[in-house]
């Protein structure tokens, strides 16, 4: 076997004629030629400039090389996104989302043959899961896509692009170019809230002022996937029997679960996508028909009969509950667990549920020991929490707990009783306050 020296490959290339230098791409050039490659729209943005600070980090993890961000949008049919008939939207949400990715493709495949190295990371799944519930995702491609001017974050949190409005995916290509190009936001939000995504949530996950209650959404719009998947794998290997199974899971949801397995991830509800007259296209029809808009539009979604997955004693739970009654519950545990610390302390801003903290108001210190040792104040007033590292101010409640026995008791493995019984959770302060603490974030 012969070595790199004297090689038939390595002597073929130390003997071949030096090749043209890499071709020079300006950021105009570089568009042009993601449109061709089939993006519907598109945009560049340096890892250097500061918005992307913090992407800039993960993206090198990715592709070391990565200088500038390629932000792709591919537009959907609003026909099939607006039906109620969900296997229509879901039709639609993986055929563009595979657009995605193969614009993203052919662009890497081109420039690599212009001796420019780039990368794609996916559009959306398969993601980076060794840490689940905490960050899996690449890049965001909504972040680079709003630093590259090709929209802004409306209240339902999509991006909403001017011309095509929420009708869009997002992808992005990492590429090693040497090419200024600064940030280029809009300025100005196309989002003109309407607030048509509230009154189409149907588990009240966008609230009128603008809040978001993530773990909400997460709970219903992706309960065949992801952590609604892990709980019912956990049904199936609980169940002492197919009796006691199809007690917790219908038929149905069992086909449900099957359906996601063989065609992709489905969807319950991307209502607050389909719902949004916002960008210039949907606006023209909107404004000149806005009763036809509400009528043929916001009213099927609202009224079609479906199982509505819910947290027992959440926010959500009473707002189905009250808002649509002729939709039917179905009870699940909530869908992002903490598996460390940093993710509990991470995971209870996005979980929140701000009608089940009223009337709490406290300060509580937590200090974690063991594997994972961390402190941290969070504090709950008026409907709101704020979560800061560090020992801050005075405490009503301190909680101590070793980090392992505490996460155990997030997900059902150590009961809080027997935590304290043993010695693992120690309190300082009242009782009630870890209750009502507990109550503020039902699983």
């Amino acid at each position: 076997m012969a070595g790199l020296k004297d090689h038939p490959i390595a002597e073929r290339i130390r003997l071949k004629p030096p090749g043209p230098p890499p071709v020079a791409m300006g950021i105009e050039a570089l568009k042009a030629l993601t449109m061709e490659c089939g993006a519907d729209d598109c945009g560049v943005i340096s890892f250097d400039d500061p918005l992307m600070e913090d992407e800039a980090v993960h993206a090198r993890r990715a592709f070391p090389g990565a200088r500038l961000a390629v932000s792709i949008v591919c537009r959907t049919q609003r026909s099939a996104i607006r039906s109620p008939v969900r296997s229509a939207a879901n039709n639609e949400f993986h055929k563009i989302s595979h657009d995605v990715d193969d614009v993203a493709r052919e662009l890497v495949r081109r420039l690599e043959a212009m001796g420019i190295s780039a990368m794609n990371p996916p559009m959306a799944f398969p993601m980076e899961f060794d840490h689940y519930p905490e960050r899996g995702w690449v890049i965001s491609h909504k972040i680079v896509a709003e630093a590259a001017g090709l929209g802004k974050r409306g209240l339902h949190r999509s991006v909403i692009h001017p011309k095509f409005g929420s009708f869009i995916l997002l992808g992005t290509v990492l590429v090693d170019l040497d090419i200024e190009a600064p940030a280029t936001p809009l300025d100005y939000n196309p989002c003109f809230e309407c607030r048509l995504c509230v009154v189409a949530c149907p588990v009240g996950a966008i609230k009128p002022d603008g809040y978001f209650d993530f773990s909400t959404c997460l709970n219903h719009n992706y309960q065949q996937f992801m952590g609604g998947f892990t709980n019912w794998v956990e049904d199936i290997a609980d169940a002492k029997s197919a009796k006691e199974y199809r007690d917790l899971h219908p038929v149905a949801e069992t086909v449900k679960r099957w359906q996601s397995l063989s065609y992709g991830p489905n969807y319950n509800a991307a209502y607050c996508v389909a719902v949004c007259p916002a960008g210039e296209e949907i606006m023209e029809g909107y404004l000149a028909d806005r009763k036809g808009h509400v009528e043929k539009v916001v009213k099927p979604l609202q009224d079609k009969e479906e199982p509505l997955y819910v947290v027992r004693n959440s926010d959500a739970e009473s707002h189905a509950a009250r808002i649509f009654p002729h939709k039917t519950l179905r009870y699940v545990r909530t869908s992002a667990r903490a598996t460390t610390i940093g993710a509990f302390l991470f995971g209870i801003t996005l979980s929140f549920q701000r009608e089940k903290s009223k009337g709490l108001n406290a300060t509580y210190h937590f200090v974690f020991t063991g594997e994972e040792p961390a402190e941290a104040t969070v504090v709950i007033n008026d409907r709101k929490l704020t979560v800061t590292q560090g020992l801050v101010g005075d405490a009503d409640l301190r909680v101590q707990a070793d980090s392992k026995a505490w996460l155990q008791t997030l997900d059902g493995r150590l009961s809080v009783v027997l935590a304290l019984a043993q010695r693992k959770i120690r309190l300082k302060g009242p009782l009630r306050l870890l209750k009502a603490f507990g109550a503020c974030f039902p699983s």
